[in-house]
This record gives C-alpha cells, structure tokens and sequence, in this order.
C-alpha cells in the first residue's frame, strides 16, 4: 500500500461536494438520563443514522456543539443525528460516499454532547460517561452487525477497543491497521478523526489524496476477509 499512491478522489472537487443528509435516525432509548452532566448540556441526544444492513460503521467520539443557526448541518446536538455537523459530519460522510459507502452507518460513543465550562465548547467524555453509554454502541453493533468499524480519532478508538474487552496503547502507531475484535466479530479500523487530519496526514507520510485511497484499500481488504481468518 502506497501512502502516495494515486487516487480517483480529487480534493478540490471533494471540498466542493455536499453528501446527502441523514433523514432518519435510530432511536435506542427516547430522553435517556444516564449521565446527569450531559443531560444538563445537551439540546438533543446524537442518535445514529443510515442503513441497519450496513457492512461499515463510523464511530466518532461525541458530538460536539454545533452550529445551531445553520440551515441543516448543525451538528448531532441540534439535529439528534450522528455526524451532521458542517465540518466534521459532511467531511466523513463525504469521504465516505466517495469511497462506495453510501449506506454506512453513522455513530458516536457518547450519544450527548460533553460541554466544557464554556458551555459550547466540548470536553473529553469521562470514563464513567463513555462506560454508561457502552450499551448503546454495543446494541447497535448487535443491530448492525457490521464487517468492519471505522473508528475516527483516539478516543473512538479507545472506547471500541474497550467494548472488545481491550486497551488502547499508542494511537497513531494503528492508524489504518486493522484490529480483529473477536468479541465483537468485526474489524476494527482507526482512522484520524476529520477534524484534525489535516495536522496528521503529513506526519504520517501520507499526501490527502493517497490517505484516502488507503482507507479504500484497508476497508477492500477488510471487507474480504471473515474477522476470524486473520487480515488479508
């Protein structure tokens, strides 16, 4: 696999490009009230969003505050659907859509935006709240079923792993490695999360173009080969 290798995928046009908006979300518990501190902050609960036969899920770590005067990208604590926010949201599904997985499905670990004292800006979620909310992303991964987990950042990574009954050691030394999650039966792939990708591609050896086509190659290769056979 080449980190420079060429690809279909141009950036200026891809920058330009609007994926399509999630209409529908999927509800796993209406007004949960598990973590009093999320529940004091949030507007909505992020719930996920796309097809319930996807081979691919996305798990990101939690929304974040949005942008609650935009038109209909406003983020997952505005809409109550999972990456749907005008940077982060439509640049992963973007991707995405572009690579042939228009139907993935689309989550976070922590279903409610963790605010900071600022109040609109997000904070890490705590241990206890990623822990609390576990059940949710393992119903979904129980609903779904997928093949493959895209994991976007280190600390989606880490809350997979956990939920596979594992710890996470160095991020960035995974990245685009794929992980057998036996428990789990699927694959798990980490990948940098959108928001900040642009300061970590380069450090990576890889040029936009070329990092995306290893996802593409990672997710083939994956998808290929049953979890329990070993990667390709």
């Amino acid at each position: 696999m080449s980190p420079h290798g060429p690809t279909d995928i141009d950036e200026e046009t891809d920058a330009a490009t609007t994926p399509a908006f999630p209409e529908s979300r999927h509800v796993l518990e209406p007004a949960c009230a598990r973590c009093p501190a999320l529940v004091e902050a949030r507007e909505c609960i992020s719930w996920g969003t796309g097809s319930l036969e996807a081979r691919v899920v996305v798990v990101g770590e939690a929304p974040g505050y949005g942008t609650p005067e935009a038109d209909r990208w406003r983020g997952g604590n505005w809409t109550g659907k999972a990456y749907t926010s005008r940077h982060s949201g439509r640049r992963i599904r973007r991707l995405l859509e572009r690579l042939g997985y228009d139907d993935a499905y689309y989550t976070n670990a922590v279903k409610c935006f963790p605010a900071s004292e600022t109040t609109t800006t997000n904070r890490e979620p705590t241990a206890e709240e990623r822990a609390t909310c576990r059940d949710h992303l393992l119903a979904e991964f129980e609903i779904v079923d997928p093949d493959v987990v895209l994991a976007t950042g280190k600390h989606a990574t880490k809350t997979v792993l956990a939920a596979d009954g594992r710890d996470l050691g160095g991020f960035l030394e995974i990245v685009l490695e794929p992980i057998a999650c036996d428990q789990l039966e699927t694959w798990l792939v980490p990948i940098l999360h959108p928001s900040y990708q642009d300061v970590w591609i380069g450090r990576l050896g890889y040029e936009p173009g070329g990092y995306h086509e290893a996802i593409r190659e990672t997710l083939e290769a994956c998808l290929e080969t049953p979890v329990d056979d070993g990667p390709g």
